[in-house]
């Protein structure tokens, strides 16, 4: 049989509902592609489980819940069913009988797990079935055109990169032979040669070497991304990794666009000896300045920005990381943020949403909030990030950003920083390019960290690292009402969707990965719901400028909005 002439339901069939009363009824209409297996009843409720959902209909609401946004299930005081979401919503289902909370949930249990294949994941047959019935419901979101390609010469263009001069386009990840965590091309200064990337791939923890992400149009300042460097306790150098960060900086002076800052050949004083970081509150590390460089063709003091704490750098000696030696990297400069990692983002989180479930004290919350850390984990991305903007913008300093491997903490900084710096990250179309390069190109570990890879059962694995980021670009909305095309509605949906696996955006680990398994062509893309067109996502307060927004980043200043993560309404 040709593989044309095969339909969507025979390769995922729809089976009829197990009704636990014959006079129950399938209590929502199923989306296509998605069949009921279970109706039951429980105490003041109907209860219904498909390929995709738990519904819970009580008497005065609804709860529509993807099932791989179920983190876990649990019996709790015999009769009742408690379950723990990953996006912060924790639900309650009380029973009549002890068997009939087993009996769900032994079945809830079963559904949530992670999938042994990825074709288990609804995205499949909800593609297949959206495509045999694109002209009804829901079929507009399959149209192939939706998915985000790789937009990198667009944005190397828009962004005024001098590619004649300073900078040029590598294709040595072609096929992602040189790093399979990485898109394939990458940006570099322009005399520096592949072998030369090779080599820096050695000493750079999983290949992830330096490579540039924005540019500043005004500026000419740029920000880059890469892993840490595999110092160890031999403290390992490497020349040619040393070379690049330098020219980094030398790239910025040579690029011709940068020349707005520059006045008889000579930068303006006010600017040439960097930031002065002496009133910050971060462990920083200083380089031997040189005397007052005057030359256009000095570069700028390159901030070295280590998301991590120094005494954490220091400890992943041990493991073959580190950090930079200031001593080896002339005209630099090393500041060390102090970010938790994922385990204490993971447990941060694990409090805030028991908080939630908690009968609200007045007298106490705010501390009881406070407490649980997320607030403080916020302030500090929203600070990291805003040092990033001051150093880019008003310093006209280029920044190179990483953290232990680059994938989680690394990507926050960086895409926070481009909202900050960038309105056209502000706007619907400008975000999705923001969320495809920096996170899903640059292989922020989406499987392992959402729970929903193939067989990903390790829980410390998994963190909100996503979730984390999107709430602060939350918070900036709240500052800044007038400066996002789109709305808080907006983010509420690319956090539910970043776990549902109705979509394919999220899935897997890596570019490589969803290309390997032919993600793009076998499931509906997250933005064909978020594009520009749907008004329900606009923000009508919307006022297009072309200016930096410089947050508040203070713990007084931040708002834990319960609304923006108890959602359940689907698509």
């Amino acid at each position: 049989m040709c593989l044309e002439c095969i339909q969507a339901n025979q390769i995922f069939p729809r089976k009829p509902p197990v009704l636990d009363d014959e006079d129950l009824q399938v209590p929502y209409p199923e989306l296509h592609g998605e069949y009921t297996k279970y109706v039951g009843r429980a105490e003041d409720a109907i209860i219904a489980m498909s390929s995709y959902r738990l519904h819970i209909k009580f008497k005065e609401s609804v709860v529509n819940v993807p099932l791989q946004l179920i983190e876990s299930v649990e019996c709790r005081d015999m009769f009742q069913m408690h379950i723990t979401c990953k996006d912060c919503k924790v639900i309650r289902c009380q029973f009549s009988t002890f068997e009939q909370c087993q009996e769900w949930l032994k079945r809830l249990s079963a559904a949530v797990r992670p999938p042994s294949q990825i074709e288990e994941l609804f995205s499949f047959p909800f593609h297949a079935w959206c495509m045999e019935k694109e002209k009804e419901q829901h079929g507009d979101l399959c149209r192939p055109g939706d998915h985000v390609m790789s937009r990198f010469h667009n944005e190397v263009e828009r962004m005024g990169f001098d590619t004649l001069n300073a900078w040029r386009v590598s294709e040595i990840n072609n096929k992602y032979k040189l790093c399979s965590s990485y898109p394939q091309l990458l940006l570099v200064p322009a005399w520096i040669i592949d072998k030369e990337l090779e080599n820096v791939a050695a000493f750079r923890s999983w290949k992830r070497i330096p490579a540039v992400v924005y540019r500043h149009q005004s500026t000419g300042a740029v920000i880059a991304r890469c892993g840490q460097p595999e110092v160890s306790w031999w403290g390992w150098r490497n020349a040619d990794d040393e070379h690049l960060v330098q020219s980094i900086a030398r790239a910025c002076a040579v690029d011709s666009s940068s020349c707005k800052g520059v006045s008889n050949g000579s930068f303006s004083r006010e600017y040439t000896n960097g930031a002065d970081l002496s009133d910050v509150d971060f462990d920083s590390s200083m380089t031997n300045s040189s005397e007052v460089e005057t030359l256009a063709i000095q570069p700028r003091k390159l901030l070295i920005l280590d998301a991590r704490s120094y005494a954490a750098a220091v400890a992943n000696r041990a493991k073959g990381g580190g950090c930079e030696c200031p001593e080896y990297y002339p005209n630099c400069e090393v500041v060390f943020m102090g970010m938790a990692n994922i385990h204490s983002i993971r447990k941060s989180f694990q409090s805030l949403r028991f908080l939630c479930t908690q009968m609200p004290d007045p007298a106490n919350w705010l501390s009881a909030l406070e407490s649980t850390k997320w607030l403080q984990h916020l302030s500090l991305l929203l600070k990291a990030s805003l040092l990033v903007v001051n150093a880019v913008d008003r310093d006209h300093r280029p920044v190179l950003v990483h953290c232990s491997d680059g994938w989680d903490r690394t990507p926050q900084i960086v895409a926070l920083a481009k909202v900050l710096l960038d309105p056209y990250y502000r706007t619907i179309e400008g975000f999705q390019v923001l969320v495809e390069t920096e996170w899903l190109d640059f292989g922020h570990k989406f499987a392992d960290r959402c729970g929903h890879g193939e067989n990903a059962e390790d829980l410390n694995e998994r963190c909100p690292v996503f979730l984390q980021w999107l709430d602060c670009v939350h918070q900036l909305q709240r500052q800044f009402p007038c400066s996002f095309e789109f709305n808080e509605a907006f983010l509420v949906k690319l956090v539910q969707h970043t776990y549902s696996c109705l979509f394919g955006t999220f899935l897997c680990n890596s570019r490589k990965e969803r290309e390997d398994r032919h993600i793009q062509e076998r499931t509906c893309s997250v933005w064909s719901l978020l594009r520009a067109a749907n008004r329900s996502f606009k923000n009508m307060l919307y006022s297009s400028h072309s200016e930096t927004v410089p947050p508040f980043h203070s713990n007084v200043h931040l708002i834990f909005n319960i609304g923006h993560f108890f959602r359940t309404e689907m698509l």
